[in-house]
């Protein structure tokens, strides 16, 4: 189980609301994403997960309110800027067919690169260490699709590292892995949290896995935030009734002792 180390903001919304063509998703939304720690948001399909995401890291214009990386307002700093203390992993990303691990990972590199400067041996070490933290040396010079589901994704966070950003936002990492990968992906994660101090913000859809991993819960619904704080504050049967729409039994994890749900549905079926 994971324990708070501070209380210093890392990533800070303020009266942000955002909208998709018109269709307000969020809405003078106010939150504050602690240093340090791993944030896992929560909430069912079309809640706006995504959506804030996408708006903490200026990928979406907000209609109205600003964000803030350690105080900074993100609009007003440049792009190259941002990028080399913010580092943005989105849904399933899309890779150049043939794309090796290597030649995806130098990739993180491009912001920090100058017309008098292309590319340095800081920028090498950089590579070589996001690689070799994500355990993917022996598959460096392999194309990205011909590694499994699991190696993909440590492929694509070795990417986020080598921009040697403090905060990571992930949306839906362990999106169309099985079990045995998610975990991988988790622990990797936790690893990166737990040595390095990084912020990681992620979107989560199981929420057992979000308890065992994060610091904190954001349960949202409907573009609102229902609840904020840690796992056995926020997990309860009626959180889970009010966000979901779901009957549940909320009992300790027997590994972690974190609140593990279990969900009641029309077909139990009785030992």
């Amino acid at each position: 189980m994971l324990t708070d180390t501070t209380t210093q903001i890392a990533l800070t919304a303020r009266n942000l609301t955002l909208a998709y063509e018109g269709n307000t998703i969020i809405e003078s939304l106010d939150l504050a994403i602690p240093h340090g720690q791993i944030v896992t948001l929560v909430g069912p399909n079309g809640c706006g997960k995504s959506t804030l995401l996408r708006g903490m890291a200026k990928l979406l214009a907000p209609q109205t309110g600003a964000v803030y990386l350690d105080g900074d307002a993100i609009a007003e700093l440049p792009a190259k800027t941002l990028a080399k203390r913010l580092g943005i992993l989105p849904q399933s990303p899309p890779a150049p067919e043939g794309l090796t691990v290597r030649e995806l990972v130098a990739q993180g590199r491009y912001p920090h690169q100058t017309w008098l400067q292309q590319w340095s041996r800081e920028d090498e070490w950089q590579v070589e260490r996001a690689i070799a933290t994500t355990d993917l040396q022996e598959f460096a010079n392999r194309p990205l699709d011909r590694l499994s589901g699991g190696q993909r994704q440590r492929a694509w966070i070795a990417m986020a590292l080598a921009q040697n950003a403090q905060t990571l936002l992930l949306d839906e990492p362990t999106t169309y892995l099985d079990l045995a990968h998610q975990i991988e992906v988790l622990d990797l994660l936790y690893q990166l949290n737990h040595e390095s101090d990084r912020t990681i913000v992620m979107v989560l859809h199981d929420l057992n896995l979000a308890c065992r991993y994060s610091h904190q819960l954001i349960a949202l619904r409907d573009g609102t935030v229902i609840a904020q704080g840690r796992p056995q504050e926020v997990v309860t049967e009626a959180l889970v009734s009010e966000v979901f729409g779901l009957d549940s039994r909320i009992i300790p994890d027997p590994v972690t002792g974190t609140p593990l749900c279990v969900p009641i549905g029309q077909g139990v079926r009785h030992s």
